[in-house]
Parts: C-alpha cells; structure tokens; sequence
C-alpha cells in the first residue's frame, strides 16, 4: 500500500507535468457510453447468472458489475458530430438483443432501470457478489474503513427508509446510464464547472429510481442511496467536514483537473492497490505516455457526480468527464434523449455562461441536485439571471434552445436533433418522467394488498414496454395482471409478510395490548426490548384470560406485558420459503409467524390469514377447473 501510495504521487506529478506541457489530445469531441442493467427471472425478481451471460454471450463489450444480477456494456467512443446519437442509440440497441438472447438461455431477461422494484434486502448478502477479487477488496478495505461498523440508510421521501446493512452490496441496487463527454486539458475546469451547473435540470428531466425495498423515496432515489451506500465517514465527520466517497465535490474548479485529483488525494485513503511496474515521471523524460495506473485506480474508488477520466486515443491521451448522474432506463430512446440533453448543454452553453463560477454560488448548484433528486421536475432550482425557478420552465423554456444550439453548433444531424430533443420536450411538458409512471402504476394498482405482485408488476410492465421501444412519456399505466399468476410472486416469507407492525415494549402495561387490539382489528402483538429485539408475541386468547381475572395483581400493581406474553417463539427469516413457514405454522399449531433478521430484530409477521389470501385464489381455480 505505501509503494501503491509513492506510485500515485508520482501519478499526479507526471499529469500536473503533461497539462502544463498540453500533452493531451486536442481539436476533436469525442462522446461515450456505458450502460448498467439488471437480471430477472421468470418471477421478475434478481436473477444471479450473470457470470453465466457474459460467458454466452461473448461480447467483448459486456463485464461483470458488483452484484451478479447486474451487467454492464462500454460502448465504443464516436465522434460528436454528424450522426453519433443515432449510431449510438443502434450500437445500444444491438448489443443489448445479443446480452437479451444470451440470458434467455438461462431463463432471465435483462431490465433497465435505476432501482429494480423487486429487489429485496436479502439479496445484498454476500453470495450474491460477482466473484471479482477487485469486489471482495473493496468490500474489506470499506469494513477497514468503517472499523465494523454498519453501513447505514437513512432516505425521506413519500415513505422513509431506515436500515442497516453489513457489506458493500448495497451499491449494487443501483444501475446507471453513464455519458462521457472528451475535453481538452486547457478546457476542462470550465467545461466541468457547466457540467456541475446543468446536473440539477438533466435529472430533473430523466429520474427513474422512486423505489427501494417497498418504499417511495426520493424520485431519483440512486443519489441518496449511492452517496450512503459507500459512506465511510465517523460518527464526528460532522464536526470535522468529512466528505463522502460519493459527492457532488466541495467547490468550483478554479484552473485544471490536477485540482481533483489533489483533493481526492488529499482527502481520501486508499482503499485498493496494484503492483505498479511503470515510473510515470521517467517515461514522461523519455518522450512517452504513461498510463497513470495508480492514479486511475484511485479515482476509480471516489464516485463524484461528474468524475475526470484519464484515457487514449489512439495512443495519445485525452480527458473526459465522466457523467454518473443518470439512471438506466426507462428505454434506450430516453437514455439518449437524456445523453443529448446533456452533451448539447455542454456544447451549448458555454456561449451563454463564459464562467459560470462567477455568477453562480456553488451551494446553489449543489442544492439543486439534491432538490432536482428529491423531487424531480417538481423541484424548484436556483439559476443564473433567473433566481428560483420552477425545474420544468427552466429545461422548456431555456435549456432545451441552448441544447438545441450545442448540437447544432458540433454538426450533429438536424433529424437526429428533433427526434431526441423532442423525447425530452414531451416528457417534461407531460411531466411524465420514469419516476412518475412507476408512482402512477403503482397508485393505480391500490388498494391490492400485497407489494410483491405490485411490484412484479412493474418490472414486467417494465421489460414489455421498454422492448417495444416507444419513449416512457407515451407508456400506458402498468396493470396488476402483468405480474402474472400471484401465486408466482410470494416464493418467499418476505414477499407475503406484513411488515406495517403494530408493537409494544415488554415493560408496558397488558391496558396497552388490549386498546391497540381493538383499535387496529389485531389478534396478535409482538413485544420488542428497548433495543427492538423480538422477546415475546400476546395474543388476543392470552389476553382476554388475563382481562378475565384482573387487570391488576395482588399487590395493586398494573400487570406488564413481560408478565403474561409467550416467549417461547417459532420464528422465520425473512428468506425462509413460503411453504416452509407453513409447513412451521402446521407442525407447531401456531396462527402467526413473526419474521426477524439475524439480529432477532422484529421485521414483519407472517399470519394464516396472509396464507389463507394466497390460498384462496389456488384453490379457486383448482375447484373451477372441475
């Protein structure tokens, strides 16, 4: 690690060197691409083979991300002119049919979407990382970091999300469309502060992430989740002004990408390392160009926002800044429509802000990210010569005529320049981005009682739609009948469970028990210790033995409900087969299954009236069928 640590320093003296000496490859734009995607099985939940896809597919341009349910595609660099949108929408589109076949062969399909909604906690365990020796040391060096502690959630939105989780593995909820855009050395500071500037409308205008573990959080939850999910700051980051791995950065750039670099030096360990063979310095004296290897893995492990790149072309090195913003999805026209948006901002609007940093304070540009996250093309943004804007007028109304003017300026075709533009125009005017069609399929498919064939739903809906290729603005509602039979969708205790519990602590008073029995229409309470650890269940009988006698003891004090609950408890996991848990429930004669975690933390119950709901309709079709 310390060889690794002299290797970067002397990454870093070599590129500060090759910018003065403007050694990078100048007088051509070149644009790229990469794009995330999930694997889903027949029940449209993660399926893990996606070793098993890369390896039949053979496609060069196919790797491995962190979960084996993710996949992701490098797309070849174009040059930005002429046709490159459209040649890179068809490339997309190619590659993905040959990775579709490929996991058909193993009975999956591939889904772009920025949180899949059948992604459950249980499937962030360990068995399902890729099998990557670059994964697992990640996942140590962050424990390294985090000195054991958890890797916490904490995410507000229309529902709010608490959770805790013990590997690395939660990153790999999120999947991306990530747009790379080639800069000169002399260029970059200027070009990266405008894509610092325009990161709050472009999301605004492309979010597809409004759902994670059953809940609607932010309507681009992938920012929140993404900046916790890798957080490895103490308990007094606060006090200290620790900055995440995953950031939108402190502070304008004031004169080259050497400044980055600096700072992620500066203020972040290094989390991997490889034996480094090259003197970067040494080679520059000879005339050649190195490759800044310990530079380029260090930077791989600090996840701006927009992150600077290090690359060659044709064997000279070039610059990029690396767009992380935008999700997968909903289809390939909007991931494009998105790409040109943002590409045409960055051609564009340098001519209408000369230095952005001069009239824009960089709170201001930071804010809106988290706002334009939170709230999509409902957000209100703060910017330059117009104050504070509703998110919809400002793309409408003066970014799309700037974008429409960055396009044209760099060549690209006038065809080409409607089309993806116009996909933008309509789902902003609509105000039907990703987010809101998944908020309103999954409105409209309430009151149904169970979220895992809702959100089955989605995914299927999902994959039909986005195979047919028309732009998420024009999609019809998905319907609870896309999911497919029910009984398809409750495989698991944590697909059928009830988890909006209703509990009381061992200390209370029995008075409690009984009120919350005949408010909520229950028969059965879990009891939790103050630390939320399942210790025992009343039930309805027990307590009406109790109410029987006396509510108070012989010695006139209240009796408490530690005095009266069973302890004696068969519980599940939540990953415990459906049929198992019954097979539980009929083998101990119990009417109720509470489900807890590792740490016997309560997380939902599992009733016969869940099972008896999932039952009926089998056996509906069973008698019919006579």
């Amino acid at each position: 690690m310390r060889a690794f640590s002299r290797h970067l320093l002397n990454d870093l003296r070599a590129l500060r060197r090759m910018v003065a000496e403007d050694c990078f490859e100048t007088g051509v734009r070149r644009i790229g691409a990469e794009q995330e995607m999930f694997l889903v099985d027949a029940h449209w939940r993660p399926a893990t083979v996606a070793l098993e896809v890369i390896e039949s597919a053979c496609e060069p341009h196919l790797t491995t991300e962190l979960g084996k349910f993710n996949l992701e595609l490098n797309l070849d660099p174009l040059v930005f002119t002429g046709s490159c949108l459209s040649r890179l929408e068809a490339e997309l589109k190619d590659l993905l049919t040959k990775v579709q076949r490929s996991a058909l062969e193993h009975r999956a399909q591939i889904v772009l979407t920025g949180i899949l909604p059948t992604l459950e906690k249980s499937h962030l365990a360990m068995e399902y990382m890729a099998p990557v020796p670059r994964y697992y040391a990640l996942n140590q060096a962050m424990d390294r970091l985090r000195d054991g502690r958890p890797y916490s959630l904490r995410i507000q939105g229309r529902d709010e999300l608490l959770l805790t989780h013990d590997n690395v593995m939660l990153e790999s909820c999120n999947t991306s469309f990530q747009v790379h855009y080639q800069v000169s050395a002399e260029e970059f500071a200027r070009l990266y502060n405008i894509a610092q500037a325009i990161a709050a409308p472009v999301i605004a205008s492309g979010t597809n992430s409004p759902l994670l573990f059953g809940r609607q959080l932010w309507r681009e939850t992938r920012i929140a989740l993404f900046e916790q999910s890798v957080d490895t700051r103490t308990p007094t980051a606060h006090m200290r002004r620790q900055s995440r791995r995953v950031s939108f950065g402190r502070d304008w750039l004031r004169e080259s990408v050497v400044e980055i670099f600096e700072e992620n030096i500066s203020r972040f360990s290094t989390l991997l390392a490889i034996d480094v063979e090259e003197d970067s310095l040494a080679l520059l004296r000879q005339g050649k160009m190195p490759k800044l290897e310990a530079l380029q893995l260090h930077n791989g492990t600090i996840y701006r926002w927009n992150r600077p790149c290090y690359g060659f072309s044709g064997g000279r090195p070039h610059l990029r800044i690396e767009n992380r913003i935008l999700p997968a999805g909903p289809t390939v026209l909007d991931e494009v429509a998105n790409a040109a948006l943002w590409v045409g901002l960055m051609s564009g609007l340098p001519e209408h802000l000369e230095d952005v940093s001069r009239v824009m304070h960089f709170t201001d540009a930071r804010e809106n990210l988290v706002s334009a996250a939170r709230l999509g093309l409902g957000a209100n943004l703060v910017w330059p010569g117009l104050g504070r804007i509703p998110a919809a007028q400002l793309i409408l109304e003066h970014l799309l005529p700037i974008a429409r003017c960055g396009l044209e300026s760099a060549g690209i075709e006038a065809a080409d320049v409607d089309r993806y533009l116009g996909v933008i125009t309509e789902r902003v005017r609509t105000q039907k981005t990703g987010s809101q069609w998944l908020i309103d399929s999954l409105d409209g498919m309430k009151p149904h009682p169970k979220r895992s064939q809702s959100f089955a739903a989605l995914v299927a809906a999902t994959i039909r739609r986005q195979q047919e290729g028309s732009p998420v603005h024009t999609w019809e509602p998905a319907a609870i009948e896309e999911a497919g039979e029910s009984s398809r969708h409750y495989n698991r205790v944590e697909q059928l469970m009830t988890t909006d519990l209703f509990t009381v602590n061992e200390e209370e008073v029995v008075d409690v028990v009984a009120a919350v029995m005949k408010w909520r229409h229950v028969r059965r309470i879990p009891v939790e210790d103050s630390g939320g650890h399942l210790v025992g269940l009343v039930s309805y009988r027990s307590l009406l033995r109790v109410l029987s006698r006396s509510v108070e003891s012989a010695d006139g004090s209240f009796i408490a409900v530690r005095d009266i609950m069973k302890t004696d408890l068969v519980t599940c996991t939540p990953e415990l087969s459906t049929l198992e848990a019954a097979r539980l429930m009929r083998e101990h004669h119990i009417g109720s299954l509470p489900v807890v975690d590792r740490d016997r933390r309560l997380v939902g119950i599992l009733t016969e009236h869940d099972l008896i709901e999932l039952a009926w309709p089998l056996l509906e079709a069973h008698l019919a069928s006579f």
